[in-house]
């Protein structure tokens, strides 16, 4: 069941991010900029951190397997109205729809701690979010590679029909988990801002979540026009095919899951972070080699992975019965941390080119250590 609920969370987080390094075919089919394209970049996350807010804590409140059927086949259908949408305001709207349904992989993760425990937490934690990372960085590979052969709407059809069988394997995969709360679903939405004004250790995590997640975001939303730009060359398929390299980070996640339960969570965070640092320090010093890129994405995805499974290692253990909603509070703010950061990239590439955006990546990895030092 573990490694089922693995390879789903894999599959619903790919969903995020088909589009990136599909960015400047996506741009040159509707006729814009990387600045006109970018609101559909952020769309994805802001229709994620909607979804968590608004659908994930219904796993505290509502049979947690119909649940993630639902959404998953709503996430197919908003996966096709992304593939078809003709013009960017159509594929801005679709593509809020898909970050709402790519939320399943945040109700995936509690339904899998939920079956562990509690002395397991880590490891599942770190097991399914290696599932996550595979999802995150394969998905750019995969959909560089189909983009530069089938076209970019292609991407987007294939990903519903997975999302559809999907929903069918949850079906008759999971058991019947019955809800922790009676809570009606407006209690429920009112329960959140409680539970944040209570745990000032969910805060802080959010916080540091949000800011690492930023800096992940500036480089993935920018290298494919790095790429086409520098002498290096290439577009999609070489963006896509850095996800490759990223992978290495997938061993960091079982490891530091483990670790989050042993030692001060604190000091792992601040090594990832520090890594994150490293690694725009690599990308801005040998801009034009392929080689340098690839050292820096290893450090950047190994760092933000660290950093972010820890946090969430400690928020699963805050509030057991409450644990959808604490996780749908932290991916909140994880989700918009990564809005802020496609943003930024995008005005950063806009404005100074890849100085610019290796300088905010790493302003954004630096700022996350300071709520660690209280």
């Amino acid at each position: 069941m573990l490694g089922f609920l693995t390879v789903a969370a894999a599959f619903a987080v790919a969903n995020l991010y088909y589009a990136q390094p599909l960015a400047a075919q996506i741009a040159q089919a509707l006729d814009t900029t990387a600045s006109g394209v970018s609101p559909a970049l952020v769309g994805t996350q802001l229709g994620y951190a909607a979804g968590m807010l608004l659908l994930v804590p219904l796993g505290d409140v509502r049979e947690r397997r119909g649940v993630l059927v639902v959404t998953a086949l709503g996430a197919a259908l908003s996966l096709v109205a992304f593939a078809l949408a003709p013009s960017i305001v159509l594929l801005t709207t679709a593509s809020l729809l898909v970050g709402l349904g790519a939320s399943i992989t945040q109700m995936i993760l509690p339904f899998a701690v939920g079956l562990a425990p509690s002395e397991e937490r880590g490891r599942v934690v770190g097991t399914v979010m290696g599932g996550v990372l595979a999802g995150i960085l394969l998905s750019r590979t995969v959909s560089g590679a189909l983009g530069a052969v089938l076209g970019w709407r292609a991407v987007f059809l294939i990903a519903a029909g997975l999302m559809a069988m999907l929903g069918l394997a949850f079906r008759t995969m999971l058991p019947v988990s019955p809800p922790a709360s009676t809570l009606s679903y407006r209690a429920l939405l009112g329960s959140l801002l409680p539970i944040l004004r209570r745990e000032p250790v969910l805060r802080r995590r959010a916080l540091v979540g949000a800011l690492g997640f930023a800096s992940f975001s500036v480089f993935w939303s920018t290298i494919v026009f790095h790429l086409a730009a520098s002498p290096i060359g290439g577009g999609s398929g070489l963006a896509g095919m850095l996800g490759i390299i990223g992978l290495t980070g997938i061993v960091v996640a079982p490891i530091v899951g483990r670790l989050a339960m042993r030692v001060r969570p604190t000091m792992i965070n601040v090594l990832g972070l520090v890594l994150v640092i490293l690694g725009f320090g690599v990308f801005a010093a040998l801009p034009d080699s392929l080689i340098a890129i690839c050292v820096g994405v290893v450090l950047l995805d190994a760092g933000v992975q660290a950093s972010h499974l820890t946090n969430q290692t400690v928020v699963f253990g805050l509030a057991p019965t409450e644990r959808n909603r604490v996780n749908a509070i932290y991916m909140v703010g994880y989700f918009l941390g990564g809005a802020l950061g496609t943003a930024a990239g995008a005005q950063a590439w806009q404005l100074g080119g890849w100085p610019a955006v290796c300088a905010v990546g790493a302003a954004c990895a630096l700022a996350a250590i300071v709520p660690l030092r209280r």
